[in-house]
């Protein structure tokens, strides 16, 4: 008798010690507000996500979401800022591949470390870009800015705001054998004015930033970069079919919180998340933007991760870009 009731009390105890840590993140994380730290300018794919990820979160733990766009350096001042933060749920990198895959093969030195300065929470979603020209611009298909480039080597060019963007125009380039110059911006929404303005040739954005200047009929898309057409633009090829076979570059979103973020404070924000994945603002984002939803469990999102950083490394390597 006095075992059984030994046993029971101890078995009560361990559930209690075990539940306390989580009932303690839930408790923490509706006292004050979160911050999600965007690493691109108001107004970017990223950015738009994140404010949807935040009225979901809002709603769901009676705090408000401050979306803080630390825009610059290829993400590299957004990253630095979330590394060094506290590590108690309280901020939350919302960001892409640029950052946590691409960076470490285009620059030299990076202020932070994209493994050891943090800690996953979930993948958000994945997508593909669209290579875009001003609507008056004489190029009416992909086969046209092929044409000019190879007529006129470096005359060309192309503006990007983050390293998919880059990258997918290095990409074009050394699939194609053709020679177009780069420039560089801040982010998408910036290279979408100067495309605007005559400033640029052409650029390869993520659907929300060229979207709405598809349908306003300001840009016209030429093609876009994912194996498949988008749902939402299904009458442009993507750029294998016109022309560059085999070509594909993507892009993914996803969340992290700095280094030594407790696991109940990382498993409450992953639950927060993929009911925010899941409300109407964030599924139709993906739906007009010819995405996909991408939840995961902190420890599926390190190995797509590493996975996504090693082909990263061969796509840069293959474009023939040099570390900066």
């Amino acid at each position: 008798m006095t075992h059984t009731f030994t046993r029971r009390h101890a078995a009560v105890a361990i559930a209690s010690a075990l539940a306390l840590p989580a009932a303690m993140a839930q408790d923490s994380l509706a006292t004050r507000p979160i911050t999600f730290v965007v690493p691109f300018a108001a107004g970017s794919a990223t950015d738009i996500l994140a404010r949807a990820l935040g009225q979901s979160v809002s709603e769901q733990t009676g705090q408000a979401v401050v979306v803080d766009n630390k825009a610059g350096a290829s993400g590299m001042i957004a990253a630095q800022a979330v590394a060094k933060a506290a590590n108690d749920g309280h901020t939350v990198m919302i960001t892409t591949n640029t950052t946590h895959a691409a960076n470490q093969h285009l620059y030299k030195k990076l202020p932070y470390d994209a493994v050891k300065d943090f800690t996953p929470i979930t993948g958000i979603g994945k997508g593909g870009q669209i290579m875009v020209v001003r609507a008056d611009a004489p190029y009416k298909s992909v086969a046209d800015v092929l044409a000019a480039a190879r007529q006129t080597p470096g005359k060309l060019s192309f503006g990007s705001g983050s390293s998919s963007s880059r990258v997918a125009g290095e990409l074009f380039q050394q699939m194609a054998d053709v020679k177009i110059l780069h420039v560089p911006y801040r982010s998408n929404p910036m290279a979408i004015t100067d495309l605007l303005g005559g400033q640029i040739t052409m650029m390869f954005t993520d659907a929300s930033t060229g979207m709405p200047q598809i349908t306003t009929g300001k840009v016209r898309a030429l093609g876009v970069t994912s194996a498949r057409r988008m749902a939402a633009l299904p009458d442009v090829p993507t750029i294998s079919e016109a022309g560059v076979k085999g070509y594909e570059m993507g892009y993914w979103f996803a969340a992290y919180t700095p280094a030594g973020t407790p696991a109940p404070v990382v498993a409450r924000l992953n639950g927060l998340l993929h009911k925010a994945i899941n409300s109407q603002a964030v599924q139709q984002f993906f739906a007009t933007s010819g995405g996909e939803v991408f939840p995961t469990t902190p420890a599926d999102l390190a190995k797509f991760q590493a996975s996504e950083t090693e082909m990263w490394g061969r796509v840069v390597k293959a474009a023939g870009i040099e570390a900066e």
